[in-house]
């Protein structure tokens, strides 16, 4: 809730008046902002993991809505940079922090 009164009032503007977007946070708030453009469910959310330093892409539509990446790994549709195989183990590594 409290990242969505940024993104509504700060960063959906800059990004419809043409400016590239760069968000560097923790991970909850990159959740929330994942959950928020690709409509995942409070449930699902919790065992979502970023994996750090990896960059994530999105390519928004006028409406500000994802548009899905080929290589984009579910349930997300924005794309990580880099070599995907070890984003994927990445992604991993941040799940196994948890058990």
């Amino acid at each position: 809730e409290r990242f969505m009164v940024d993104w509504h009032g700060e960063l959906v503007p800059a990004i419809k008046s043409g400016k590239r977007i760069l968000i560097a946070a923790h991970g909850n708030t990159l959740r929330a902002l994942v959950k928020h453009l690709d409509n995942i469910s409070s449930d699902e959310i919790t065992g979502l993991n970023i994996p750090t330093g990896a960059p994530l892409v999105y390519d928004l539509d006028e409406n500000m809505k994802p548009i899905p990446h080929p290589q984009a790994i579910a349930p997300l549709s924005g794309r990580y940079l880099g070599d995907q195989e070890s984003i994927r183990n990445r992604i991993a590594g941040v799940a196994a922090q948890t058990k």
